[in-house]
């Protein structure tokens, strides 16, 4: 599901519910880092790292350990960015070679409403108008959840070009969706503080995808060189 919103040159692996990658030994640096966590937050944890090594063998990249930096940001091997993101009975890893893009980001969510009263926090008004329009349009969609995991998919290939926070108010996103109906479209966020440097280019805005299928919804930007 990831692979198919971003571009071929990205490694993308997956792990669902009882994939034997959800028992993936780790490292000990990573063993440190939820030492005290509960089994379901560790069999998470284990998951991603799975398929971050599974990434990196696919790109001829022995298998490191993935520990958390600043804001909690996955450190990748010298030469390579990618992003992680993991929910209930689900979890995957996109790698690509620094060379060929500037940052990604992915996130899932399952597909089902944000919990009451979180949109109010999270959403611009303008992007709440929308979501009311596409609501109309297609009840059967939880296009909140679309609309928050995209966020956090903005937020993740923002952070490593930028070192900073990005507030969920600070990026308007518009939802785009597919002319015949399926369940699958594009994303756009103008950012709306300055944006990052890219090979000397200030980008103010961010593209990606996303989709819905088995109950899952799924989200990826991708930031280019150029």
């Amino acid at each position: 599901m990831i692979e198919e919103l971003l571009p071929g040159l990205v490694v993308a692996v997956e792990a669902h519910r009882d994939d034997p990658l959800w028992d993936t030994p780790l490292f000990a640096e990573e063993e440190a880092l939820v030492e005290r966590a509960v089994a379901k937050r560790r069999r998470e944890f284990a998951a991603v790292r799975g398929c971050a090594r599974r990434a990196m063998e696919k790109l001829g990249v022995p298998a490191q350990p993935v520990v958390s930096g600043e804001r909690g940001a996955p450190v990748w091997p010298a030469g390579l960015i990618g992003s992680m993101t993991h929910c209930d009975g689900y979890g995957a890893a996109a790698l690509v070679r620094a060379g060929e893009l500037a940052s990604l980001g992915i996130d899932a969510e399952p597909h089902g409403p944000l919990p009451e009263g979180v949109g109010d926090s999270v959403f611009l008004p303008a992007e709440a108008e929308r979501l009311a329009r596409l609501a109309a349009q297609r009840p059967a969609v939880h296009w909140d959840r679309i609309l928050f995991s995209a966020k956090e998919s903005v937020y993740k290939a923002w952070f490593p070009l930028t070192r900073k926070w990005l507030d969920f108010s600070e990026a308007d996103i518009t939802l785009h969706t597919d002319p015949e109906g399926a369940a699958h479209g594009t994303l756009h966020a103008e950012l709306l503080v300055p944006g990052p440097l890219v090979a000397g280019r200030r980008l103010q805005a961010f593209d990606g995808r996303w989709a819905v299928r088995d109950a899952l919804v799924a989200t990826a930007v991708v930031v280019p060189h150029a």
